[in-house]
């Protein structure tokens, strides 16, 4: 007998994958989580049903969400990480010798605990000396604090759930205020190409427009995420994630990336036509 791990991405669209056997299946006091070990993408991560990473490919998302601003900002010393319980941003952030804090606030435990159990990838590095673990509402967190972080990064779920405070007009702008005055902020901006996904992206975009003076949006394949074309948010307080791109000292450091390279940092940021009239619009 074949087991299939399924997901609907929409009403008349189901991505499937084909799945050796379940590794973990829990409801925590947020979200059903469950771990499946698959042939294609090797172990994945799914929250109340939907795909939050796998072992094949999340190096990509995380890859994108983390070295983007940081080739941009200067000196990013301190850092506050909202969702990413599974430790991939924190892996990729690690691998900065100049950052001296970082902050992961996390509502969910349980995904950090099945992460270091059964994700050992992307879960490697949140034992690092540097990383805070909070368990709360990222929403209630950030409201705590003022000019505190160079960069601020939202790894959340979709707008729905545990995640759908973090895409808050409230929460953006407390999180414009917990910058300091050049700080960045960069979030999963959900996709374009399906109509409830691209609903979902603009009411964030108009959102972050609304609370930043520089607002950008850039683009990723992820081949698990719905329609496998998906966009990262860049807002920032001072930096132009093109025109202040540091390659030369970004390529000094030596960082082995399977994804992000400075020149694919440039492109990302060139959309399709149907994203940019999408923008263009709320903007």
């Amino acid at each position: 007998m074949e087991l299939w791990y399924s997901e609907k991405h929409t009403e008349n669209v189901m991505f499937s994958i084909k799945v050796k056997q379940q590794l973990f299946s829990g409801k925590s006091e947020y979200q059903q989580i469950d771990v499946f070990d698959s042939v294609e993408f090797g172990r994945f991560l799914t929250l109340d049903g939907l795909m939050m990473l796998s072992e094949k490919d999340e190096y990509i998302y995380h890859e994108m969400i983390v070295h983007t601003p940081m080739a941009v900002h200067p000196n990013v010393r301190s850092v506050l990480v909202i969702g990413a319980g599974d430790g991939g941003a924190i892996r990729e952030l690690t691998r900065y010798k100049n950052i001296e804090k970082i902050d992961l606030v996390e509502i969910d435990k349980m995904v950090v605990d099945v992460s270091i159990e059964y994700l050992p990838k992307t879960a490697c590095c949140l034992n690092d000396k540097r990383v805070t673990i909070h368990y709360q509402d990222g929403l209630k967190f950030v409201r705590k604090y003022k000019n505190e972080y160079d960069l601020i990064i939202i790894d959340s779920t979709d707008p729905f759930g545990p995640g759908e405070g973090l895409f808050t007009k409230e929460f953006y702008g407390n999180c414009f205020y917990a910058l300091k005055t050049d700080g960045i902020m960069v979030n999963q901006h959900e996709s374009a190409y399906y109509e409830s996904y691209a609903a979902a992206m603009k009411r964030a975009h108009k959102r972050i427009v609304e609370s930043f003076p520089l607002s950008f949006v850039y683009q990723v394949h992820i081949p698990t995420y719905p329609s496998g074309h998906w966009l990262f948010g860049f807002a920032s307080k001072k930096y132009h994630p093109i025109k202040d791109l540091n390659a030369e000292n970004w390529n000094s450091l030596g960082l082995n990336t399977m994804y992000y390279n400075t020149d694919l940092h440039i492109g990302s940021f060139y959309l399709p036509n149907y994203i940019k009239e999408m923008l263009n619009k709320i903007e």
